[in-house]
């Protein structure tokens, strides 16, 4: 039922712009976060504020990362990975040298 009560008052009718309220219709988008605008009793589109469409972009990209991620997840050898110390012996770092760097933080 509260689906339903979202989506009616969410919704709002392409006539109202024509009747000169955009103003009062963008101010309620900035309040709710986003409006189906209905032509012809059809969804004609879909204003967003500003930071639900920068936040709706957002998980997009996170999604498509962390799909790109388990891709490549499934595809690795761990055979071919090559430890740290096999590195640091390969080019001459040791311990020594590395204790005056900060930890590095991959994100």
């Amino acid at each position: 039922m509260n689906s339903v009560i979202s989506a009616i008052e969410n919704t709002v009718s392409i006539s109202l712009f024509n009747r000169g309220l955009a103003g009062k219709i963008f101010s309620d988008v900035r309040h709710t976060g986003a409006k189906v605008v209905m032509k012809n009793n059809m969804p004609e589109c879909v204003l967003l504020s500003p930071e639900e469409y920068v936040k709706l972009i957002n998980a997009v990209n996170d999604a498509e990362l962390i799909a790109l991620a388990a891709e490549r997840l499934e595809k690795i050898d761990s055979s071919t990975f090559i430890s740290a110390d096999e590195i640091n012996k390969e080019y001459g770092i040791t311990e020594k040298e590395l204790e005056g760097f900060d930890e590095v933080e991959i994100e």
